[in-house]
């Protein structure tokens, strides 16, 4: 599967009616389930690699901010939600985390307190392959996760101002001067 195929089934689950993460998540196993067995398997490898390549410190510590706290499973979960979200904002929030302070539902989740994550959109191969085939997926390779890159106290009100000032703005509280 290439990587347009990979965010097209995500864009088609994602326009089949409402927002919410977890029937994205159901949506695609769905649209996967009905395709054959080699693009089920493609799709697990391409989603390995969008989570290999989000893997950074300075995503974790957006993760950390909006949602109060990311622990590893957390940061995992939050960003199968980012996938959720489509190609474009995936793209942004990797390049540059503090991007998601533009979203208007990280924006609001400042005062409901919502936290984003979608465990569910990474097992959607899994499932869709168990539904079209009723057997197991079989062993995908690992794709190595990069260095962390520069990992920081995200508990640091001052270092989140420095590295994330927009979302610092909405959920840390202000510098101590």
């Amino acid at each position: 599967m290439r990587t347009d195929d990979f965010w097209q089934l995500i864009d088609r689950a994602r326009a089949g009616g409402g927002g919410a993460a977890g029937a994205v998540a159901a949506r695609a196993v769905a649209l996967l389930a009905e395709r054959e067995a080699e693009d089920i398997v493609g799709y697990a490898r391409h989603q390995r690699r969008v989570l290999a390549a989000s893997y950074r410190a300075d995503l974790w510590g957006a993760a950390y901010l909006i949602n109060g706290g990311a622990s590893d499973d957390g940061f995992e979960s939050f960003r199968g939600w980012l996938m959720t979200q489509g190609r474009e904002v995936f793209a942004r929030a990797v390049a540059d985390p503090d991007s998601l302070a533009e979203l208007p539902r990280v924006r609001q989740a400042a005062v409901s307190g919502e936290e984003f994550e979608a465990e569910r959109m990474l097992t959607v191969a899994e499932e869709a392959y168990r539904r079209a085939t009723a057997s197991e997926l079989p062993a995908v390779p690992e794709t190595p996760y990069p260095e962390l890159g520069e990992f920081w106290d995200f508990d640091d009100v001052e270092e989140a101002h420095r590295r994330l000032p927009k979302l610092a703005a909405l959920f840390a509280e202000p510098p101590e001067e």
